[in-house]
């Protein structure tokens, strides 16, 4: 067997476990189906034990696929945006900060995490960066890891009820009808989308961005949709299969996780989760006010963290999926820039 197709094979169950709780969850009318269904399945799976595959390569694919579609978002009508976005996106910064204050308190005062292991676990938002970092560090990685999967797990959980009780969403009609779940873009628009995406990937890395193949095709495609360069959407069969993807790899996070012995940190998590999510209604009504963008919009994009999951959310449910992205990319950006000089302190006092 060519050791590309190893991997995959062993990903199929996973995958084929993912579709079918997303099946299910559509089935009964469960809002963003693909998505909850997916994570709900293999989280469950996850922690009954059972052995399930990370889609690996896989994911930085969808990544990819997902930056595409999220500069679709952007058209050549935004032109009024600046004003209002730019004190949202000041709005943001400070509610992070509060977020990212509470949680490294809460992980060392109430949790009793290490100051090391507190910060890690604390930063909302930039998981793979910040594991990447807590990896070259004396950080609990499996509470670090947990507690990021968690607050994902749990925000990705509350967006159906919270938007319905203050965004007006109406979640069901989000739904595309059966006839445009065979829709395709013509072949100019399609290898617009996939140079977006090539090129974008390239272009994230070269420039060294944060989730670079997120972030990289997501500029790439929003340059050529602002130009009018082209008008494409990605197809809806394709990002029902990214929700599935994006589902998976949140689940498959709590692999070898047992109950009863990390029982403790998981309620710990899921506190500090529900808190954060608090603190992220208070700064999107506040928004809300000082800008007059809807509620609905300034959750997604205040919400801590997990930039590929809410970033999907807002397109799924055609919240002002540019306005979400912006936020996440510019939170994520800072919050890279500036760990480094939080953690120079407490390397200080280890050495």
């Amino acid at each position: 067997m060519p050791p590309p197709l190893a991997p995959l094979l062993r990903f199929l169950p996973t995958l084929a476990l993912g579709l079918a709780g997303g099946a299910v969850a559509f089935a009964v009318n469960l809002p963003l189906p693909w998505l909850l269904g997916a994570m709900l399945a293999t989280t469950v799976a996850s922690l009954a034990g059972v052995r399930l595959r990370s889609p690996g390569r896989g994911r930085q694919g969808v990544l990819v696929v997902i930056g595409v579609m999220l500069g679709s978002a952007f058209t050549p009508e935004m032109s009024g945006a600046p004003g209002p976005w730019s004190l949202s996106l000041a709005v943001m910064l400070v509610a992070t900060a509060a977020m990212m204050a509470f949680s490294v308190w809460f992980s060392q005062r109430v949790a009793g995490h290490s100051r090391e292991t507190a910060l890690y676990a604390g930063v909302p938002g930039g998981v793979s960066t910040v594991t990447l970092m807590a990896m070259a560090s004396g950080a609990d990685l499996r509470v670090v890891g947990m507690t990021h999967a968690v607050r994902i797990l749990v925000l990705l959980v509350a967006i159906p009820p919270v938007l319905e009780a203050i965004g007006h969403v109406d979640l069901a009609g989000a739904r595309p009808e059966p006839a445009r779940w065979l829709w395709l873009p013509g072949s100019a628009d399609a290898a617009w989308l996939a140079a977006a995406g090539l090129g974008g990937a390239w272009l994230g890395r070269r420039l060294r961005l944060p989730s670079a193949l997120l972030f990289g095709p997501a500029l790439v495609s929003a340059a050529l949709h602002l130009t009018g360069v082209t008008h494409a959407a990605v197809p809806p069969t394709l990002l029902a299969l990214a929700q599935v993807l994006i589902g998976v790899s949140v689940g498959v996070r709590f692999a070898g996780t047992s109950l009863a012995r990390v029982g403790q940190a998981l309620v710990m998590a899921v506190a500090q989760a529900l808190v954060l999510l608090a603190l992220a209604v208070l700064a999107a009504w506040l928004g809300h006010l000082l800008t007059g963008i809807s509620a609905a919009a300034a959750l997604l994009a205040y919400m801590p963290g997990g930039a590929p999951e809410l970033s999907l959310v807002a397109l799924t449910l055609g919240i002002d999926p540019a306005f979400v992205t912006t936020h996440h990319l510019l939170r994520i950006s800072v919050l890279v820039l500036l760990l480094p000089a939080l953690l120079r302190p407490i390397t200080r006092s280890q050495s």
